[in-house]
């Protein structure tokens, strides 16, 4: 069983916490990570470039000049493609690239993210983020002395911490995540994990995985 040991915003160690095999020592799948952020990614994606088509774009439609006898390749409108600003053929147009995986997959490359992390001693578990204030200033120093200072590190913590909030939202290597919506992605591009005692214990109960019922 993975144990962490439990440090409190001073940077001193207060104890240790035990986590589930399953969760934070299972073998990392890089075709499972790779198929969940591929899916975050194309999920995330605007979808709204446009190009205008021949009907869209600014000219007349009047035919340019007669079918025969000119000795001139036949032409009905300004706005074809083969004329200068004239539509886009075959452009992009608005779309949702958003597609759905199972959710199996999901919760396996949860997993593997979480793993590897671990792995590499980028996760760290802070006893809790009890704030005496919402000073930007003070918290920088707090995490100084975890030694996460100037990082890009993900807080995996619920809302409704205000001072927390108000005290890391300045930071530019600091990004705030509810651990309902924590996605491999999120993990990975992070280079160090911070989360509290409760919220590690509730993601270790959360996706351990569950036994298959077995048949009558």
């Amino acid at each position: 069983m993975p144990v962490v040991e439990v440090i409190n915003l001073e940077g001193k160690a207060v104890g240790q916490v035990t986590l589930s095999d399953a969760v934070f020592a299972a073998e990392v799948n890089p075709h499972t990570l790779h198929e969940a952020v591929r899916w975050q990614l194309a999920s995330e994606r605007a979808g709204t470039h446009k190009v205008k088509v021949r009907s869209e774009v600014r000219g007349s439609g009047k035919k340019l000049w007669r079918q025969k006898g000119t000795g001139r390749a036949r032409m009905g409108s300004i706005r074809s493609p083969l004329w200068r600003h004239g539509g886009t053929v075959h452009g992009p147009s608005p779309r949702d690239y958003s597609y759905r995986i199972p959710r199996k997959v999901l919760l396996g490359a949860l997993r593997s993210a979480l793993s590897a992390k671990f792995a590499a001693n980028q996760l760290t578990v802070v006893e809790g983020w009890t704030l005496e204030s919402n000073k930007t200033k003070a918290f920088r120093q707090s995490l100084g002395k975890i030694d996460q200072g100037g990082k890009k590190c993900l807080v995996v913590e619920p809302k409704g911490n205000r001072n927390l909030e108000l005290a890391g939202r300045n930071l530019a290597t600091l990004s705030f995540i509810e651990p309902q919506a924590l996605r491999p992605y999120d993990v990975l591009n992070s280079d160090r994990v911070l989360v509290s005692r409760d919220v590690v214990l509730r993601l270790s109960a959360a996706l351990e995985p569950k036994p298959r019922a077995g048949k009558d």
